[in-house]
């Protein structure tokens, strides 16, 4: 059981553990009850959420037992770690619109029907929604001082900024401590693991056992994944990459992680994917010789996007992203062709201008933006550096007619190696 810890270590996935000496002598004891919290904000997690699954998984994988706490009752106020301003309060139906929408993706990483150790979905709302006002201050709130809940980061970041902090929000860590403690009393629930933004939370439920049950409990936090300059991971120019295929498919989540920097990519390996040690050293000796050949970038983006969207939707996305850099378009489905659709600028023709003869490829040109003028269209022509469905253009006097929509309806243009457009019968 230690071989778990010391994989995780090498992994770059400890940023404090309450006691990891003690730690390491329970596992290596037996199974352990563990748990990680997801507050359903929204009705998607995005790929920021994934450690904390991971993590998870990483322990089904070694034997333990996995809870995944789904925030019904925190995630209806709020955790202030690591924001700036105070979260909406959501209308219960759309709290639980998102809350069964979450359900769906954690049950792809985590195995709810594992004959001996199955991961378990438990809901905070359960044992919280009956809790009186006055009960609550009496059983929780009495075990912890002012001083001690305003010396958290989370707390005291928020009071220090412009709008400060609500009592709601300040009362979020006491809600997650009473999860903590009530999970230990009722599961046997001995490790809760979560980003290290929750490290404050989570000492305060380690505190909260040892007061109320006088038994041990442990908490293990894992760095936040930021991007080379800082910036906060799984957030791109057009917004958040979330795990719903719907809110970002499956090709444009690859190409993140395709696009992952050169200098993160040996780290994101070893924390986002389950190849092995040798694997992982394999490729980052392949990534320092030659980075330009992009093999690191290549398995990263493979192993995640088969964990979350299937072996299936990977290779789609990898056909994708092929065509994207010339490769053939025999055997490419309608649906794969449409991720490359929504990736480029896309522009509307009607049919009758490819009627017959069709219409010539400089004025398509210029209509899809790909030349500024037919003179340009004519020399990109000439200089070898057009191409139509992804075949080089050969001759100037070149038109597209109906013979040359893809799926009957779609002629995909690219000028050199990165200039794409698609021109859609409408």
């Amino acid at each position: 059981m230690n071989d778990l810890i010391e994989d995780l270590k090498w992994r770059g996935l400890l940023a404090d553990c309450t006691d990891e000496s003690t730690l390491a002598e329970r596992l290596s004891k037996g199974p352990i009850t563990l748990y990680c919290g997801f507050d359903p904000t929204g009705d998607s997690l995005h790929v920021g959420h994934l450690m904390g699954q991971l993590m998870l998984r990483r322990f089904q994988l070694a034997g333990h037992r996995p809870l995944v706490l789904a925030g019904g009752a925190t995630g209806m106020i709020g955790d202030p770690s690591g924001r700036s301003a105070e979260r909406n309060l959501l209308p219960p139906a759309q709290h639980a619109h998102n809350l069964a929408c979450i359900t769906r993706q954690l049950s792809k990483l985590l195995d709810f029907e594992h004959p001996v150790n199955p991961a378990r979905l438990i809901n905070n709302i359960d044992w919280t929604v009956g809790v009186t006002f006055l009960d609550f201050l009496r059983d929780v709130g009495k075990h912890f001082s002012v001083n001690l809940m305003m010396a958290k980061d989370s707390v005291r970041s928020r009071m220090e900024g412009e709008n400060g902090i609500s009592y709601t929000e300040f009362s979020y860590m006491l809600l997650q401590a009473n999860d903590f403690c009530h999970l230990r009393k009722a599961c046997g629930c001995e490790l809760q693991v979560g980003g290290s933004d929750q490290w404050g939370n989570i000492t305060l439920g380690t505190d909260l056992i040892r007061k109320k049950l006088g038994a041990g409990a442990w908490g293990w936090t894992f760095p936040l994944i930021t991007k080379a300059d800082g910036t906060k991971f799984g957030k791109t120019a057009s917004g958040a990459v979330w795990l719903d295929p719907e809110k970002t498919s499956p090709y444009k989540f690859h190409q993140f992680f395709v696009n992952t920097e050169d200098a993160k990519v040996i780290g994101h390996l070893k924390r986002f994917t389950f190849l092995p040690r040798g694997e992982i050293e394999r490729l980052e000796t392949a990534h320092a010789a030659n980075p330009g050949a992009r093999e690191a970038h290549r398995a990263l983006a493979r192993e995640v996007t088969t964990l979350v969207h299937g072996k299936a939707a990977c290779e789609d996305a990898i056909r994708a992203s092929q065509i994207m850099f010339g490769g053939g378009l025999d055997g490419i489905g309608e649906s794969v062709f449409n991720d490359v659709v929504g990736e480029v600028t896309t522009k509307d023709i009607g049919r009758a201008k490819l009627d017959g003869a069709g219409t010539a490829l400089t004025d398509l040109l210029v209509y899809a933006g790909l030349a500024t003028s037919k003179g340009q269209a004519r020399k990109d022509i000439e200089g070898g550096g057009i191409y139509v469905n992804n075949i080089r253009a050969g001759e100037i006097t070149r038109a597209v007619a109906a013979a040359d929509l893809l799926f009957g309806k779609y002629v995909l243009l690219r000028k050199g190696r990165k200039s794409h457009a698609v021109v859609r019968v409408g």
